[in-house]
This record gives structure tokens, sequence and C-alpha cells, in this order.
């Protein structure tokens, strides 16, 4: 048994580039797997995962060419139907001439030939009759048969190909391949032997090939698994490795952006998709005359990234410039005829978004709101003049709370206008500007800032981390618009289910928690859903109720992934605080009540009071008639109550719950000593009654900042 480095090499035409990276992390993690099941690597093998434009390949450390034999068991039957008399039984003996192991019948009860043995072992419930037996070790060459064959199956194809093999094919005439794209070579080397599997119609070989214009050779012979980074980055021109690749495109852009005191746009996604298009990668800088930087420069940038792949720079004020970077797959001599190209393209694109932008501000933005009445937003609710109409009378209800008529009035404008630029020629072009040129178009009017800002701003935030609306204005609008659209869907019953959310309901009650709490704006959650529902007037089922659980979920998993505790979550949001900018204080008050001596003693009685209350007959009322306080731990809790309840209540009032729960602190001993001392289900029904008013005043005194019942062990 040898061990050795494993080359796996697929050799394909240009990969889809949104998935490359996928497709080479899946393709090398499945093949380490199947191999390290079948017990062929070792426990300190490694996987490199190489992924370019045309090929997919692993190489896998310290693989074995036959894993070692293994001793199994495998359980035939229970003893009852195996043995007889303490004999075996026909079952038994079938059984054992099945798997050709019916020579240890004969030799029962001491049944042991070789590395075969019977043995009888208790399974937990019954005892039965084993077979013991040694398992050859799998060969190399079935183990990554398999694992090739795996690897391909469970790849994230986004689209299948169907294609035809006839040169090679291992059957006569023309066979047909299902597979992501066309594939032309299949490398299997362990160490520097040909391993000889197949797959999708290939015999494995140690040929590859290089660089369509640029490699040394039309074809290159690895000589072993470990020469092949190096033999395709020398013969083929080629950096095979995904991060390394990646990495040296960031090299060159930051270099050359440097050249020009200048920097290069961040965009990952973008540098990710420009990896997956070049296997060599050469970074050139371009430009573009100087007019068409009047056009915003969303606009440019945005054109430039999407449709051409560039990379476009930046000033040190953040300002676009007329100069980008492009990532050439070739690295000729002379560069200028591949600038003067990428050039002469962009130009194009760039007088389109110059043409859409002047075209659009011919008309003002107010202008376009009517024609929304003619796009359909969802056939049950109707069309997208519609929805911002009810958006509108929710932004006005917002901004009469949070500001007033004059914040109202604002709210009502903006709303209005803030999906009048979907009519627009550059929406309509880049849907992802939406909101940006609404803003743009609205400043050309003459529109105040705040209105203007707030157009793009009601979009926000788009995903999670993302910037708040910048103003009162912008938050009214934006908080109207999630609601409407969480209310509005809910209400047909377009819920999320599973993995599904087609209309990214999770991410909307996201931006609501996010606005009210972070911005701690004083509004009661009811109360909003309440207002958005009131906008669909009897259009819609009143979903009020599920989207409240809905959005409490969110806040709860948002909490817990800021490092709160799931108990402390709990504690503070089963009370369903209706002003979300308070639940960061409760958590922080429950969090200091936690660390007191007396919190577990407490919150185990506060638990207990909760369940002697559910368990009571009749509704019980927080109150307590100090005449029937017979024994001196009930009136001693009384005394304390009458002391500790204002305390904690005017700190409750005053916003301070960290105050208002150490205060409770006091009560330990007396509640203590009344659980200990008192019967609360009394004989006499006026002193039972009394009695549970008194735990009902304890429990309604307790629980005002959190439910402390949810702090117990």
């Amino acid at each position: 048994m040898s061990s050795k480095n494993l080359l796996v090499e697929l050799f394909v035409e240009e990969l889809p580039p949104k998935a490359l990276k996928r497709l080479g992390e899946s393709f090398s993690e499945s093949i380490y797997q199947e191999l390290a099941s079948r017990k062929l690597l070792s426990s300190s093998s490694q996987a490199s995962a190489f992924a370019s434009p045309r090929r997919l390949a692993v190489i896998i450390t310290q693989v074995s060419d036959v894993a070692p034999d293994e001793q199994v068991s495998e359980k035939l039957m229970p003893v009852a139907i195996a043995l007889k008399d303490n004999k075996p039984t026909d079952a038994l003996r079938k059984r054992l001439a099945k798997i050709g192991r019916e020579n240890l019948a004969d030799l029962w009860p001491n049944a042991e030939h070789g590395a075969d043995r019977l043995y009888i072992e208790n399974d937990g419930k019954a005892e039965s009759v084993y077979l013991s037996s040694l398992a050859k070790g799998s060969s190399l060459l079935v183990g990554l048969q398999s694992a090739l064959e795996l690897a391909i199956s469970k790849l994230p194809i986004p689209k299948v190909m169907t294609y035809q093999l006839y040169e090679n094919c291992q059957q006569p005439g023309w066979d047909s391949v299902h597979f992501v794209r066309p594939a032309h070579g299949l490398v299997a080397l362990h160490g520097s032997d040909v391993v000889p599997v197949s797959v999708l119609g290939l015999q494995a070989g140690n040929t590859t090939q290089g660089h369509r214009f640029e490699a040394s050779w039309p074809e290159i012979i690895l000589q072993s698994a470990d020469s092949y980074a190096q033999q395709l980055q020398e013969e083929g021109a080629v950096i095979a490795g995904f991060e390394q690749r990646r990495a040296e495109i960031v090299r060159q852009l930051n270099e050359a952006a440097a050249r020009e005191n200048l920097k290069p746009i961040e965009d990952e996604a973008l540098l990710d998709e420009v990896t997956a298009l070049v296997e060599r990668p050469n970074v050139l800088l371009g430009q573009f005359e100087q007019a068409f930087l009047e056009v915003p420069q969303e606009c440019l940038i945005l054109t430039m990234k999407a449709n051409q792949k560039y990379f476009p720079l930046l000033n040190a004020d953040g300002r676009l410039t007329n100069k980008f970077l492009i990532v050439s797959n070739i690295a000729p001599a002379d560069p200028s005829k591949v600038i003067g190209g990428n050039e002469r393209v962009v130009r194009p694109r760039l007088a389109d978004a110059k043409f859409f932008f002047d075209q659009d501000r011919k008309k003002p933005l107010e202008s376009r709101v009517l024609g929304l009445a003619k796009v359909v937003y969802h056939n049950k609710l109707g069309t997208q003049g519609e929805r911002v109409q009810r958006v509108s009378a929710i932004a006005r209800a917002i901004g009469q709370q949070l500001g007033g008529d004059a914040l109202a009035q604002q709210a009502d404008q903006a709303a209005l206008l803030a999906k009048a630029d979907l009519l627009t020629d550059m929406v309509g072009e880049f849907p992802e500007l939406q909101g940006i040129m609404g803003r743009y178009y609205a400043q050309h009017d003459g529109l105040p800032d705040d209105i203007a800002c707030a157009i793009e701003d009601h979009y926000k935030p788009r995903f999670a981390g993302d910037e708040l609306p910048r103003s009162q204005v912008g938050l009214c609008v934006a908080l109207a618009d999630k609601l409407e659209t969480l209310v509005g869907l809910f209400g047909i019953g377009e819920k999320p289910t599973g993995d599904k959310d087609p209309f990214a309901l999770r991410r909307h009650a996201l931006g609501v928690v996010r606005m009210l709490s972070e911005r701690q704006l004083p509004l009661a959650l009811d109360t909003l859903l309440q207002q958005a529902a009131a906008a669909f007037g009897k259009q819609i089922s009143d979903p009020t109720a599920a989207l409240a659980d809905f959005i409490y979920e969110r806040l709860a998993g948002n909490l817990r992934e800021h490092g709160y505790q799931p108990q402390e979550v709990d504690a503070v949001l089963s009370l369903r605080p209706q002003n979300l900018g308070d639940v960061a204080n409760r958590l922080a008050a429950v969090r200091a009540f936690a660390a007191l001596p007396e919190a577990a003693s407490l919150a185990a009685a506060n638990k207990r009071v909760g369940n002697i209350l559910k368990k009571a007959e009749t509704a019980i009322t927080a109150r307590v008639d100090a005449a029937l306080l017979k024994e001196a731990a009930e009136a001693a809790l009384q005394e304390a109550l009458l002391k500790v309840k204002p305390q904690a209540d005017k700190a409750f009032e005053q916003g301070d719950y960290t105050a208002s729960l150490q205060a409770l602190a006091a009560l330990k001993a007396p509640v203590d000593d009344f659980f200990d001392n008192v019967m609360v289900n009394a004989e006499d029904p006026a002193l039972k009654a009394n009695r549970l008013g008194l735990l009902a005043t304890l429990h309604e005194s307790m629980n005002r900042v959190a439910d402390l019942s949810k702090l117990a062990a």
C-alpha cells in the first residue's frame, strides 16, 4: 500500500462565471469526502480546490492506492430464530450460505474460521447472532470512480446541457451526455501514475490544455499531481487556483489604480465574476470622455460593472472619474488595441445612459404618478397607483405621530412620488437604480432634499447591514412601504414557507424591526399594523395578529445574532413590548438582574407564582385586603410589596428598567418566607382569594420589564 498525492481535473468548455466558485468547491469537497469515507485518506490529508473558466480540479494529499482491510460486524438475526437447543437453525444456515459462510454453522459454538467468526451479543433489546468478518479495503480505482460520479451528480449546476460525443466513445455511435458544459478531458494522477477512471464519456489520462491563445504548447503533459499548478502556469499561462487568481487580480487592480492616485471600486461579487472569466489576468487602464460624468455616477458605475465587467476608478472623495480598469484575459506586448477596443465598446453604453438621463428630465417626476395606475402590482392587490395611495396614507399617519402636520405632509408628498421613477427610461434599463434616479429627478424638479432623499431611502434597508433612511421623512415612507407590503401580502395569504420567501417578507420585517429599534421611534407596533391594515379597507383579511408574531420572530432572531442569550430574549419578548426601541434597554436590565445573587430564587418563585395563577378556578384580581392577612409571612410580603412596588413602578415609568428590576431584589426574603410558611389554597375561600390576589400583585410587579420566569433554570 503506497500513499501519494492525487490530482483530478475535468477539462471543459467555459463554465458559467457566477457559479464557478461554488462548482469548484463542490467538486473538491465531494471527491474528498467520498475518498475519506472509503478510508483511502489519512487523518492529515488535505484538499486544494482549483477552478478556472475551463477546468474543475482538486489535489488531495496522502491518498492510498488501497484502503486497509477492516474487521466489520453484521447483525444476522435474533438468537431465538438463529438457534434451537444451541444449534444453528435452517434459517441461520440459509443466511450464512447466502453470503458464502455456511461452514461457520458446522463449527458452532466455536464458529471461527480465519477472520470470520459468529458470536452472540445483546443489542439492548434482545440477544442476536452477529458475523464478524474481514472486509477487503477499497482500491483507489474503485473509490475514485465512485467519487467522480458522485461529485458530478452533486454539482450545483445552474442549467444542464445535453450534447453528443462521437470520438473516443465507449459505445459505438453517438452518446448523449448531460453536463453543465461539454467536457473534453479528464486527468487522474496518483503521484505520476494514471488512475484509469472514466466519466462523461472520457477516459482519464495525464494531459490537459492551457490558455486558448497564450499556452506554450497545445497540450500539457503533466509529470505528476504535485507539478500541476506550476506546469499550468509556466507552460499553459493559466493560474488554476480561484483564490490565487483572485488575489493576483486584486494586486494588479490596486497597483494600476495607485499609479493614477485613484482607487478601484470595491465589489466582491464583481471580483468573483471577473476571476471566473479569465485564466491569465492582465489589468489595463481605459478612459472615456469627461462629458459623460454629467450623468449620475450610479448610472455610469452600474453600466460599466454590469455590462462590461470593468472596475470604475474613484478619486479620494469617492467621486467617479473618467478612468476605469479592464481585466483582460490576454497579455499582448502592445495592449493599445485591447484598451482601444474596450473604450469603443463602453462609449455607446455611456451614451445610452446619458440619453436616458436627458430624456427623463424633460418631464417632471410628478407627471409620471398617474401612469402608475396602468402598472400591475399584484393581481389581488391592484396597481402600483393603488399601492402608492396606500403607502401615502400609512406614511401620513406615521408622520403625524412622529412630527405632527408638517412631517405628515412631507411624508405624504414623498410617498406619492416614491414609485414614479419606475416609469423612467433609466430605471426601465437599469431596475437596480429605482429610488436613486427618483432622488436625482426630484432634485432636478426643485424639490427639497428631505423629499428627494426620502424617495431614494424608502427602499432601505435593502439587505442585512444596509444603512437606514437618513431623515424622518425617509423613515416614515420606508416604514410605510414595508408595512404596506407585509400587511398586503399576509392579508392575501402570501406568507413565507420554509426556505421560500419570493416577496422577501423576512427582509421587509427585519427592516421594520431595525428602523423602529435602532432609531428608537416612539411607535407602537400593533398601532402601526392596524393603520397599515386600515389602508386596505375590506380588500384583504385582517393579518395583524399573524404578522405581529412574524415580526417578533424576526426581532428575536436578530437579537440572538447580536449576542443576546435565548432566555434573555424570551424573557423580554414574551411580554410583546410595543415600543421596539425599548427592547435593548429591557435586555440590558434583564442581564443586570440575572447577575444579582437574588435573581435565581426570584425567577423560580415567579415561575411558581405564574403556575399557581394559571390553575386558579376563577379570574384573579391583583387586590389585597389587609384584614385577611392572617399569617406573619403574608403580612411581611404585603409590607415589602407596598415599599418596593412604588419604587419599581416609578423607575419603570422613567424608562430606567435596570433600577426597576433591581428594586425587586428586596423581595427575595419575604417571597421565600411566604412559600415556606403560607398555604395559598386555604380552605377558607376568602383567605384563598386574598392570597391569590397578593400573588397576582407580586406577579404584576415582577413582570413589567420582562417575564422573569423565563430566567428560571
